[in-house]
């Protein structure tokens, strides 16, 4: 067990960090925003917001998990980006910018506002300051304000907050009106924020998600989320997304965790076991863990993100549970990432994904969505549960 404890750790001190560290950009701000396969930087690239949004998130935590003071200098760099992508004008985060400042992509997406507010939320925790809470409280009275209309989250708008198509946040063939997935990223977001200032309001409003999830996002039946709705909650597509399924698993426990609400947690928490045992049996194999499945077609590419979420999905299933199988499923499932969707290549990190026979695709190594949260998150989210310190004591170093 404690191997993979202290690979993990190495996995992320002395692959993700130094990485993302060699991609700051001390020119223009933020970091380079595309890294090809084949390992040429584009500095050229847009600077996505959900990027910078992720990797200040990702600095963040790690300054507060690991103390090293060259970690909050990189947050404090992708802070002063994070502070171009603001509109003073309309409110809100742009999707894009050029590296220059300008404006590349004006949309204003609820996803993206979310992100944000998560990434705020962790930098004023690890730094102290009292700007980005501000900053943060701003971006959520923004999204409560223009995206929620009493029944949930509207999704994409212009610069000017007109309801614009949501393509940004649709798929498989279909435009979505509202999303399980920007919902579930709004509660990871408003979940840090609570987290960083125990509001009411916020508090409240983490209370709607959840109730939103369990009585229109939830399919007891199938024992999953539904993925793509229209205005009234109806699903527009067969579709079981087995890596949100997992990760909403854990990261939903989690905001449980921070609300310390006894009733809610039981009412709530057999559905995310659900869950991770319906994903278990589903998409879990000794080879890493498939995508989704579309009309009951296994779409079985190996994702960095899904991996992620998968080992940390059954690491907290095996917390609340004890069941062995979990267990056995969390070093399996490292043991797959470690061999295959890590990318030893010298100066590079993760694969995007990799085929069902092992080979890694030729997607980008960086680019709008690809980041260090998913895979730093991991690292972090495993040394905290199963570290000298941690709750887990089966994993102990």
């Amino acid at each position: 067990m404690s191997d993979m404890i202290l690979e993990v750790r190495s996995e992320l001190t002395d692959r993700i960090i130094p990485f993302w560290k060699g991609l700051r950009d001390d020119v223009h701000g933020g970091y380079i925003g595309q890294v090809d396969f084949d390992l040429t930087r584009r500095p050229e690239a847009e600077r996505g917001c959900i990027l910078n949004s992720r990797i200040l998130w990702f600095f963040s935590e790690a300054y507060i998990a690991l103390g090293d003071p060259s970690l909050l200098s990189e947050a404090d760099h992708a802070y002063e980006m994070l502070k171009k992508m603001t509109d003073p004008a309309n409110g809100g985060v742009f999707w894009a910018i050029n590296p220059d400042g300008s404006v590349f992509d004006p949309t204003k997406h609820t996803y993206n506002q979310a992100f944000a507010i998560y990434a705020l939320s962790a930098y004023y925790r690890a730094s102290g300051l009292d700007e980005p809470l501000k900053l943060a409280y701003e971006l959520y009275d923004t999204v409560q304000t223009r995206c929620f209309d009493g029944d949930g989250y509207l999704e994409a708008f212009t610069a000017d907050w007109r309801p614009e198509s949501n393509e940004k946040l649709s798929e498989n063939g279909v435009e979505a009106k509202r999303t399980m997935n920007t919902l579930l990223h709004v509660l990871e977001g408003y979940t840090g924020l609570y987290e960083a200032d125990r509001s009411e309001k916020v508090r409240d409003s983490l209370m709607f998600i959840i109730d939103v999830f369990e009585k229109k996002i939830y399919n007891p039946k199938k024992r999953r989320q539904e993925v793509f709705f229209d205005m009234d909650y109806r699903t527009l597509i067969d579709l079981h997304s087995f890596g949100h399924d997992i990760e909403t698993s854990w990261l939903m426990d989690h905001t449980l965790r921070i609300l310390d609400d006894p009733k809610l947690t039981e009412k709530i928490r057999p559905l995310l076991l659900e869950m991770a045992d319906n994903t278990y049996k589903t998409a879990f194999t000794d080879h890493g863990f498939c995508n989704e499945s579309e009309n009951g077609r296994i779409d079985r590419t190996r994702i960095w993100w899904v991996q992620a979420e998968a080992l940390l999905g059954f690491l907290n299933a095996y917390e609340l549970t004890g069941e062995e199988r979990y267990k056995t499923a969390v070093l399996t499932q490292w043991r797959y990432i470690r061999d295959f969707v890590v990318d030893r290549r010298p100066g590079s990190e993760w694969f995007w994904s990799v085929h069902e026979n092992g080979t890694p695709t030729d997607k980008p190594i960086v680019e709008p969505w690809k980041c260090p949260y998913h895979n730093g998150r991991m690292c972090l989210e495993i040394l905290r549960r199963c570290g000298s310190e941690g709750r887990l004591a089966e994993f102990k170093e």
